[in-house]
């Protein structure tokens, strides 16, 4: 980064994988491709991050669905002031190694990370713009924090501790899809070993912010949802609709849709001639 140039933030939206849980509709498309009511679900998280004011994204996807990611993203945002910039993960070695490959897109700012399949229905925005450093990650009171990461707080409501899929949970409290840290995280990531499942992983992450005292949990009350199976899909798609979460879009994002619209019109036109 240039001296004196002035730190942003950026995000990165994971939108790779191969969705095994969701086959054989994901054996033609991407899982964040899929429709989540009235547009695909990649639209969400990228509402998540131009409401949080940033302007520059890298989706990370995988190389059979590049193409349909640059048909619909590829140049809709350009025009409007929301810069997107595509990578094509082959073999992903676990949610800590996006900070890693996006080395050069990070540079020394800060930077969001979401789950391209994880669907919010309260803003994480305010949060996000008042992050000064360390690391920022977001709990949600759940019935079954053993299928997550989960935070463990002290009386004070201070983290003690972070644990990845306990079988004995110390609270009901899961760590959701959305991350954020300072340029810090790609030496971090960089520092970390495998699990034994082969994969570095993200919750080593937010222990290293842990270790040093600067990592903070903001606790959400909304709806959280991983849509990663068909019933969790379903009801995606059902809470935007009951609760109109359609209507929570930034101006930017319908502007985008809107546009894109009419380019398939025009082409469609086109063709008829």
């Amino acid at each position: 980064m240039e001296k004196n140039k002035k730190k942003i933030m950026k995000g990165i939206i994971l939108a790779g994988g191969t969705a095994t849980r969701l086959f054989p509709l994901t054996a033609t498309t991407s899982k964040q491709l899929l429709p989540v009511y009235d547009r695909q679900m990649i639209f969400y998280p990228l509402n998540t991050l131009i409401k949080a004011g940033i302007k520059e994204i890298l989706i990370i996807v995988a190389p059979e669905n590049s193409g349909q990611f640059l048909n619909l993203i590829g140049s809709i945002f350009e025009k409007i002031g929301v810069h997107i910039e595509f990578m094509v993960q082959t073999s992903p070695r676990g949610l800590a190694d996006a900070f890693i490959v996006a080395e050069d897109f990070i540079d020394r700012d800060d930077v969001v990370m979401i789950l391209g399949d994880n669907i919010f229905e309260d803003g994480l925005s305010e949060a996000i713009k008042g992050f000064e450093k360390g690391g920022l990650i977001f709990a949600k009171d759940v019935p079954d924090p053993e299928r997550s990461g989960v935070v463990e707080f002290d009386d004070e409501n201070r983290v003690v501790s972070i644990e990845e899929k306990p079988q004995n949970p110390k609270s009901s409290y899961a760590v959701v899809g959305a991350y954020v840290f300072d340029y810090r995280v790609i030496e971090f990531a960089k520092s970390l070993k495998p699990s034994a499942r082969g994969e570095i992983e993200i919750v080593d992450i937010q222990l290293k912010y842990l270790e040093i005292n600067e990592l903070k949990v903001e606790k959400i009350e909304g709806e959280w949802l991983d849509a990663g199976t068909f019933d969790s899909l379903l009801d995606a798609s059902n809470l935007v609709k009951e609760k109109k979460l359609y209507k929570n879009f930034d101006k930017t994002i319908e502007k985008a849709i809107l546009n894109y619209n009419q380019k398939l019109k025009e082409i469609a036109k086109r063709k008829i001639i």
